[in-house]
């Protein structure tokens, strides 16, 4: 069973900056996709970025130009660098994988923006 363990949520304040890891528990690049959600009180869980086994990123047009993914391979963790943080970006940020049959999901953890 692949187990995901995300970490690195917090409180900072407007304009300040996160990462969050997500550690998996085998290859990540076997996997055919690794993604970033979040869900917020209130609000249905949405994508906030993406990246494929071969490494291509995709980006939630909110966060495009604040956040970027990176990956640790020896580690098999995939980072989620939030600059420019907005109270808007509070939210539980859940990491998913995906194998061909299979979706697994984090446990979530929890950013919040505020002054």
């Amino acid at each position: 069973q692949v187990q995901l363990v995300e970490s690195g949520g917090g409180l900072v304040q407007p304009g300040g900056s996160l990462r969050l890891s997500c550690a998996a528990s085998k290859n990540i690049f076997t996997f055919l996709s690794m993604s970033w959600y979040r869900q917020a009180p209130g609000q249905q869980r949405e994508l906030v970025a993406s990246m494929t086994g071969g490494g291509t990123t995709i980006y939630a047009a909110s966060v495009r130009g604040r956040f970027a993914l990176s990956t640790d391979n020896a580690e098999n963790r995939l980072h989620l660098d939030m600059n420019t943080l907005k109270p808007d970006d509070t939210a539980v940020y859940y990491c998913k994988a995906r194998d061909p049959e299979m979706e697994y999901w984090g446990q979530g953890t929890q950013v919040t923006v505020s002054s």
